[in-house]
């Protein structure tokens, strides 16, 4: 008997003509636990983004643009019908497949009622249920269950009374008496704590109520809070196990309750109403104070993106000479050790992106035994990593050639392009109250002129040492309609795909900040670029680039020169003063 068939059993058992597995866990984060990753468990696939459906005689599996190649390479087509999530969208492929009356099962911690809310079209009967592959799934991990440790205010820059003040402030004004955090970046940032829960991401898997009055309710397994972390946390949390969640949630009958729609497991909404809760449907409160470096968090970000990149720099300087016999696996590798020299490494910001010749082209492409392979001369290699510091979290992606020989002229027009697009944010100046989608084309245009485009967000918000994906902002047409602030911190990554050939991408870290425009009517914004590492001069068409953008690139690259260089070895050094001369 197969997985999927075993899942089947269970829900025809629980009276149900299918189910719905998101990829997620009961926080609704991008990197999840072993014991959550049930979507992989059942479909083969372990992209970061994806969700399937299960009806008796017909299954499928969904996911966006940057892992339609990859689904296809770890799902049998046997079994699974291969779907853009976009192209495709769930409750589309329901409504086409399911029988009429159906009842469709979910399980209500693993799904936010936005998400719910889009399967109304479906016209099937959505039942909250027990789910089936954890009835089935014998040999599931164990939950994880590392230390919560303080995250020092050197860092934080704010305290965590402070910050509870701010957010109970804006609840009281409001008329809510409490908040629902069901994220643990939400919670980190809150209680200036950190864990080591997922692989990628500082966090503490946990639940917390923040009250109107300041007070938090933790809900987290007491063997993650040693007696410093107590300490720390101090007066105004109350600790309880997660099994205390449910009871605290009932006692908040006839309160007004804010439940974020978008990023909360629809049974938290679910437990209040059935309570006597009155549940407003709001934004996390944490998001915008989150998103929204302080200046200590921007300070920790420039100092970790400058020792970040004496790594990168190192890294790109050895493939230059000529990296003999190293492969996408080695290479990621050697990486990862310079970056492990570093004071203040804590690890890596998720998994690194090696990717060469046609494996670039697979956007969110990872490495294995059986896909490794070597880096060959005479085509380019895309490395996109990051690393978690406690000053800050970084990501950075750069394509290079692996000479000898020259690159064709369509591959590096095309780089070009992409480098043009890249330069048109970075140096963009908005006025304020401009949000992500509105300034996504302007990476795209010089990829548009000439019929290209690429299928992912230009931009994505990161944390302070948190997650490299953060919300509410982001840089895409698809992104929410959130304007962009100063202290955001966001990546601007334009990118071009050939399937089967290679893959081009260019990614810097930004910070919003204030523009100094004094003719200006209205306040605006423009970006710092956060990243310093030389883009690769032999795959710029210099012809392509105009006066403006040739300027910024020299500017740039001196920059890089004059912060990285005096901190790199002689041949590294001399290889990062020829990466970086002017253009001419």
């Amino acid at each position: 008997m197969t997985r999927l068939d075993a899942v089947r059993a269970a829900v025809r058992s629980e009276g149900l003509d299918g189910f719905i597995v998101p990829r997620a866990d009961e926080h609704l984060g991008e990197y999840v636990p072993p014991a959550a990753e049930r979507l992989a468990w059942l479909t083969g696939f372990t992209g970061s983004a994806g969700l399937a459906i299960v009806l008796a005689t017909r299954a499928a599996v969904f996911t966006d643009g940057r892992y339609t190649l990859q689904l296809e390479q770890e799902t049998d087509v046997a079994l699974w019908e291969r779907c853009h999530i976009t192209e495709t969208p769930p409750p589309v492929w329901l409504k086409a497949n399911a029988p009429a009356g159906a009842r469709i099962g979910y399980d209500a911690r693993l799904i936010s009622e936005e998400a719910l809310a889009r399967f109304a079209e479906s016209g099937v009967a959505l039942v909250a249920s027990a789910n089936p592959i954890d009835a089935v799934w014998t040999d599931r991990p164990r939950p994880p269950a590392t230390p919560a440790l303080p995250h020092s205010l050197v860092y934080a820059g704010q305290g965590s009374a402070e910050k509870r003040a701010l957010l109970a402030a804006e609840l009281t004004r409001a008329g809510q008496d409490a908040a629902v955090l069901s994220d643990p970046h939400a919670i980190a940032w809150l209680l200036n704590i950190r864990g080591a829960d997922l692989d990628y991401t500082p966090v503490a898997l946990a639940d917390a109520l923040l009250h109107a009055d300041g007070r938090v309710d933790l809900f987290i397994d007491a063997a993650k809070l040693p007696e410093v972390t107590r300490t720390w946390l101090g007066n105004g949390v109350a600790v309880a196990g997660p099994e205390r969640l449910a009871a605290a949630l009932d006692a908040l009958a006839g309160r007004r309750v804010r439940v974020d729609p978008a990023g909360t497991p629809a049974w938290f909404a679910q437990r209040l109403r059935a309570a006597g809760a009155e549940v407003v449907a709001g934004p996390d409160p944490t998001l915008l104070p989150k998103a929204c470096k302080n200046a200590a968090e921007q300070e920790g970000a420039r100092a970790a993106h400058g020792r970040d990149a004496i790594a990168v720099c190192r890294f790109l300087a050895w493939l230059k000479a000529g990296a003999a016999g190293a492969t996408e696996l080695s290479a990621a590798d050697r990486l990862l050790g310079f970056r492990r020299e570093l004071p203040g490494f804590r690890g890596e910001s998720f998994p690194a992106i090696a990717g060469a010749g046609g494996h670039g082209a697979i956007i969110h492409y990872r490495a294995g035994a059986a896909s490794n392979r070597a880096l060959r001369p005479g085509e380019v290699f895309l490395i996109d990593s990051g690393a978690q510091y406690e000053d800050g979290t970084t990501d950075v992606t750069r394509t290079v050639w692996i000479g000898p020989g020259t690159p064709g002229a369509a591959l590096r027009e095309r780089y070009t392009r992409v480098l043009k697009g890249h330069i048109a944010l970075a140096a963009l100046v908005f006025p304020e109250g401009i949000a992500g989608p509105h300034i996504d084309g302007f990476a795209r245009a010089a990829l548009w002129r000439a019929g290209l485009d690429y299928d992912h967000g230009t931009g994505h918000g990161v944390g302070s040492f948190l997650s490299v994906h953060e919300g509410p902002a982001g840089i895409s047409r698809a992104a929410r309609m959130v304007p962009l602030a100063p202290g955001m911190i966001l990546s601007n990554e334009p990118g071009f795909y050939l399937p089967g050939q290679y893959g081009i991408r260019l990614e810097n870290l930004l910070l919003v900040r204030r523009a100094d425009l004094p003719e200006a009517s209205r306040p605006f914004l423009g970006f710092e670029t956060l990243t310093l590492a030389p883009f690769d001069r032999r795959l710029i068409v210099v012809a392509l680039l105009d006066a403006t953008e040739r300027t910024w690139l020299d500017t740039y690259h001196a920059r890089v020169l004059a912060a990285v260089g005096p901190q790199l070895d002689d041949a590294a050094r001399t290889w990062l003063a020829d990466s970086c001369a002017p253009l001419g």
